[in-house]
This record gives structure tokens, sequence and C-alpha cells, in this order.
């Protein structure tokens, strides 16, 4: 049962290396963990006759039809259908786990299998936009983790005297797991608040003051918030060198606010690092922190535990390197729930790249960003005889790079709360200090009319405390930015459709 050894250099492999060993080492999982202990997968390879032997190249990977979020929102006995479980049956021919009876007893056999293959851990992806679903983790699955949480320190040039204070809230998410495995994997200082549902901002706040941290991880609505109300409470936080941010995207507008309030705060040398991560990889990837500015430097991949794939989100065909597309993942190493060319509805815009990292030098492949949702290209019925398109990524990395604005959410209603009127947009916003609510809206309404089709039907400011509070931050897992209040009309669909199909 031992799979492919003698693993490359993760950043320091040339593509050429990696694109044979990517497909021996994908050959090997398939027949020698997924096949033999996945339902779902024997039955689909079964139905279209695909056999590991005949993967020789990414094209053929190509054509193994892809899973989706529909294929995961289903009934709890098909959800298991994912999880690798041992056959009995299965293992006894396997001699790996004969000789290792024979060798060390049939205590320690079985202990090993249990540790690859028994779930420990659960997260759950945050049903955003379905039902939450389970992922089970192993044993084997958590050492990944350590893996890829050292791999983030050290691409983040994190240092193992550094104190990090992980302010991700405490749930079964796994943007928390990762960065918890990030301190023990690169066996570094490591504090986890639970965000602000658990020790309140103030809470935070103090603890902060007391640690003195080198880094701060966390969720960027929740961070910034953090960062402004230190300010506002005369804090002192010099020695910030990172603000790592995950779970949602990172604006440009963004990272230059989160840097001014690092000086405010008495830091003069930080480095705004994102990371990309979701549920089902099981693992997140970072940026490097870049010679210069604080723009983004790519995602760096790990190539010995995943493949990624782009594709056309319209018609599924893999794209040429360097164009955009949907995210596909593979793992080449998982246990517990796994899940193979996993459409993630997400996009790279700048597209999948092997060249060598002109920031830091590592060679492992990157995606190269803004990431945005497929999902957040949504249809809104604005006029009655015409849908509008509106592609909510560009409007959040308006409302991100708008100088004045320090907080807002979009809400999309119906007019006069009729189900069978037209749709309005609300734009709420929450302005800087000193900023001129009038000079601000027109400013609004003008870069609205800039770069989509439809302007707010209605701008309403607010202090911070009150959007804070209509974000939903320290309450919610992802602060709720966008939100549908339509009332549905008796048999009818929601008007927020896919721009892609599944």
């Amino acid at each position: 049962m031992k799979l492919l050894s003698n693993t490359p250099v993760w950043d320091a492999t040339p593509p050429e290396v990696w694109h044979g060993w990517q497909l021996h080492r994908l050959r090997t999982y398939l027949r020698d963990r997924v096949l033999p202990f996945s339902m779902h997968y024997q039955r689909l390879f079964a139905e279209h006759d695909v056999h590991p032997e005949d993967i020789a190249s990414l094209e053929d990977w190509s054509r193994v039809p892809l899973t989706s979020k529909s294929d995961l929102t289903v009934s709890r006995e098909q959800q298991r259908e994912f999880i690798l479980a041992p056959d009995e049956a299965v293992l006894r021919r396997e001699w790996g786990v004969i000789l290792n009876a024979l060798m060390h007893g049939q205590a320690a056999a079985r202990e090993k299998i249990e540790t690859e293959f028994r779930p420990v851990l659960m997260t759950s992806t945050t049903g955003r936009s379905s039902d939450p679903v389970p992922f089970f983790f192993t044993k084997h699955d958590l050492a990944n983790l350590d893996v890829t949480g050292r791999r983030m320190m050290e691409c983040g040039g994190s240092q193992h005297d550094f104190r990090h204070v992980n302010a991700f809230p405490f749930a079964p998410h796994l943007a928390f797991w990762q960065a918890h495995h990030a301190g023990l994997g690169f066996g570094a200082f490591m504090v986890s608040t639970g965000g602000g549902k658990a020790m309140g901002t103030e809470g935070n706040i103090a603890l902060i003051d007391k640690i003195q941290p080198d880094v701060l991880i966390g969720m960027p609505t929740f961070i910034y918030h953090l960062m402004r109300q230190a300010v506002e409470m005369g804090r002192h936080w010099p020695n910030i060198k990172r603000i790592t941010l995950g779970g949602e995207k990172v604006a440009d507008g963004l990272r230059a606010r989160l840097l001014d309030l690092a000086r405010e705060l008495g830091s003069r040398d930080t480095h705004i690092i994102s990371t990309y991560g979701f549920t089902e990889a099981k693992m997140a990837f970072p940026e490097c922190p870049g010679k210069t500015g604080n723009g983004s430097t790519g995602f760096h991949l790990s190539p010995d535990l995943g493949i990624i794939e782009l594709i056309d989100p319209r018609t599924g065909v893999p794209v040429e390197e360097g164009q955009a597309g949907e995210i596909v993942f593979t793992p080449l190493d998982s246990r517990g729930t796994v899940v193979l060319r996993y459409r993630t509805g997400d996009i790279a815009e700048g597209g999948l790249t092997w060249a060598r990292c002109p920031h830091c030098g590592r060679t492992c492949p990157r995606l190269l960003g803004p990431i945005s949702r497929v999902s957040e290209v949504r249809e809104l019925n604005l006029d009655k005889i015409k849908g509008t398109l509106v592609n909510f990524n560009i409007l959040e990395h308006l409302l991100d790079d708008m100088k004045g604005v320090a907080a807002w959410q979009l809400e999309i209603c119906k007019h006069d709360n009729d189900p069978l009127e037209v749709d309005e947009l609300v734009l709420h916003v929450a302005p800087e200090n000193s900023v001129i609510t009038d000079d601000l809206e027109h400013r609004l309404i003008r870069r609205f009319a800039e770069v989509t089709e439809v302007q707010p039907n209605e701008i309403c400011f607010h202090d911070l405390p009150a959007m804070r509070e209509r974000l939903g931050i320290g309450r919610l897992i992802k602060e709720a930015k966008l939100i549908d209040k339509r009332p549905k009309s008796p048999g009818s669909r929601s008007k927020c459709e896919l721009t892609t199909t599944n």
C-alpha cells in the first residue's frame, strides 16, 4: 500500500520534472487508494470505463468527469460514498499490510490502517449557496495540514521566534485549522483568539496588547475592524511584520488601508499576505511577501499534494497556461473525504503559471489573481423587460478600493417588498472619518456608472458600529457583504442565477 516515494522538493523542482511525477503519482493514488475504497469513484470510473493505467497525460485526465458542488449536496448516506473506507477483503490482498502484520504484529498493522483512514476531524463548507457539506480528515490528512501550514510560514517569511495571533473564528472551518496547524508544523508560537465571537473586539485587542505579535492572521474584514478599533483606542503595536488574510478576497484598496493602520499603530515594515484555500482541498496556498510593494505575488501551490487545472467555466474544457479559468482541484495524497476534478466555482483571472516566482524565486506553480467566484456574476431583474448582468466581483473591488469607504454592504430587495415588482439595489456604507458624505455619494454613483450598467437605487450611510452589526462581524464566519432580501412569489425562482453550467 505504499505510494510513490522520492517526492521532489515542492518549491525548487523544474516544471518538466513535476509534470511526469504528478501523472505517476495520480495513477498510483487512484489505483491504491481511491478506487479500492471510494464507492462514488468506483461507480463513476466503471460507468465511464476509466482505468488509472490509461492516464498518460493531463489531456487523458481531462476526459474524466468533473465533480461539482451538486454532487456533494446530497443525502448523508450519499456523502459518505466520498469517504475512503477500507474494505477488509481488499486490505488482505495488499502485501504491505500483510508484511507489516508479520513483522510488527496485527495490532501495529491495525494502528497503521486507522492512522491513515479513520476520520478524526470534520470541517465543513460555509453553506452560503447551499447546505454545509462535511469534509472528514484522518491523522494522515492532519499531517499534510502541518506540511501545508509550514509551507505557508516559510513562503510568508515567518521566523521561529515570531509571535503569531490567529484571529480566525473557532469553527469547523478550514481557515482556522490551517492557521492552527501552520503554528504546529512550523514550530512557532501561536495563540488563537477565536475571533470576535469568542473574545469580542476588546478581548482581542487586550490580548494583542499583551503579546505584541509579529504576525496577525484572520479574516480581512475582521482584521481591518480590529486594527481600526485599536487605532481609535490609541493602541501601540510596533512589531507587526505580516498580516496574513484568508477566507475572503483581498482587494488592493484593503491592502493599502491595512498598511495605513499598521503605520498608525507603530509598525513600519509590514507586508500583507493573502491566502487561497477551500474546504474541498483540505489545504490553503500562500502568497510570498514580494520584494517591493504589497500587491499579489500569486498563490504558491503544493504540486506534490494536488493537481490544479483551469477550465472554461462554460464548456469544462481546459484552458491554455496563463489564461483565465475556473479552478479544478484533484488531491494526490488525501484520505477521509476525497473529491476528484472538483469544480471550485472560483475563477483565477490571471491564469496558472509554472514560471519561477520573480519575487521569491520558487519554482512551484502559482495561481494568479484576482480570484473571483463564478456564482458572483448574478442576474438582476432590474428592468421588467430586459435583465441586466452584474458582476459582483467587479463591484466588490470597486467598493474595497474606493477611498473614504470604511465598510460596505450591498442589499438586493424588491420595490415596496412586492415579489412581483422590480429589483432594487441598496448600498450601505460606513464612511471613513472626516469624509463628506455628499461628496462620497457622488463619487460612488460615478464609479458605478463607469464599471457597470446599474446604479444603486439608494445609498444609506451608517456609523461603524451599525455597519459592523449589519455585516455580522464577530458573529458570522464570513461577513455578509451581499444580502438578497427579495421575497419570492409562490412557485417563482430567484433571479439570482449562476452564469455557468456544471
